[in-house]
């Protein structure tokens, strides 16, 4: 009998589902309890029903509390057939453990998986080293929750050492961006291998987003007004200017900025050497006076051969510094040298 309960245990461990040990456990306990009976005198107090689960957990879990147990040395032999139970039971756990992590893992490499987070950053499309550029920006200060989508043409998830969460499929398929979770995040970058295939992924990605805020790369920014037709708050960016992508990606709208600041037609950049007639300034004097005066906006200074951007307003500028500023227009010499003086 023990015989053929011992090869039906090790053809049940091998069935792969989480019921195998509760059948395991099952078998052992409704056989071992019959067992016990014939083998144990009459007046045993092992094979009592309030009795002999306690016995059963705590031999088949191998801790053994001692205060219960067979005096029969046929119970021995039933004590042992409880105590091989419950090692098969664990092992059939820990086996189901360990399957189910690997099977976790190795989706998670393949980007089988489906996204489940919310307000994360979205990267659709993989260029080596450019990416993980990318990636590190956006991580650098703790705050961005990475998602990469890429093509299936991407085996296994390409860079397995930072916090990122990777997708594959294909990125004109409305059902991969959804396992991407497009539809809950924060902001989402197309950054596709030629504009032709980014403008198809940004019709997609359009298509599913619900509100996120949408970052196209462009190498010809002429391709500009197709992406319009999509959508125009698609916001294009030059695929030449990482750093600008990752800025545009965590504080939407700053790229434009950047635009208005390059462009003629708005404020434009300015820059004038302080007079040394002036001598020493203080940065608050510049940013308060030209700013309530002229509408101007410090953004720099250099020092000798030192750039100070966005200095401190306790900063003191030396004599013939250079000032950088955004206004409407140019300043005269002799509107900067009155203005800081009615300051000083």
């Amino acid at each position: 009998m023990p015989i053929l309960l011992a090869r039906l245990l090790a053809r049940i461990t091998m069935l792969g589902t989480w019921w195998t040990p509760v059948l395991v456990l099952s078998i052992v306990f409704l056989t071992s309890w019959p067992l016990m009976t014939l083998a144990e005198p009459a007046d045993s107090a092992i094979v009592q029903p309030a009795n002999y689960w306690w016995y059963f957990v705590v031999t088949a879990a191998t801790v053994g509390y001692g205060d219960l147990y067979p005096e029969s040395a046929a119970g021995h032999v039933v004590g042992a057939y409880v105590i091989v139970g419950g090692i098969a039971t664990l092992t059939t756990v820990f086996a189901r453990l360990s399957t189910a992590l690997e099977k976790a893992k190795g989706r998670r490499m393949q980007g089988a998986i489906t996204v489940e987070m919310s307000g994360h950053i979205v990267l659709l499309g993989y260029t080596p080293g450019r990416t993980e550029q990318m990636v590190d920006e956006l991580i650098a200060d703790g705050s961005s929750r990475i998602v990469l989508c890429a093509w299936d043409d991407v085996p296994t998830h390409p860079m397995p050492d930072r916090d990122v969460t990777f997708v594959r499929g294909d990125l004109t398929d409305d059902g991969v961006l959804r396992r991407a979770g497009v539809q809950r995040a924060h902001s989402m970058l197309v950054d596709a291998r030629d504009d032709n295939e980014a403008l198809a992924v940004a019709v997609t990605a359009d298509h599913v987003v619900e509100g996120a805020h949408l970052v196209v790369a462009l190498r010809d920014l002429g391709r500009v007004r197709h992406l319009r037709y999509v959508n125009e708050a698609v916001r294009c960016v030059q695929w030449h200017s990482p750093h600008m992508i990752t800025e545009e990606l965590k504080d939407p709208g700053i790229t434009e900025i950047y635009t208005q600041l390059m462009t003629h037609g708005g404020a434009d950049t300015y820059s004038v050497r302080l007079p040394k007639s002036l001598g020493s300034v203080l940065v608050d004097h510049c940013q308060t006076s030209l700013g309530r005066h002229h509408g101007a906006t410090m953004l720099a200074a250099r020092a000798g051969d030192t750039l100070l951007v966005n200095p401190g307003w306790q900063t003191r500028l030396p004599t013939g510094a250079v000032l950088y500023y955004v206004a409407s227009r140019r300043l005269t010499p002799d509107e900067i040298v009155n203005t800081l003086r009615g300051a000083a």
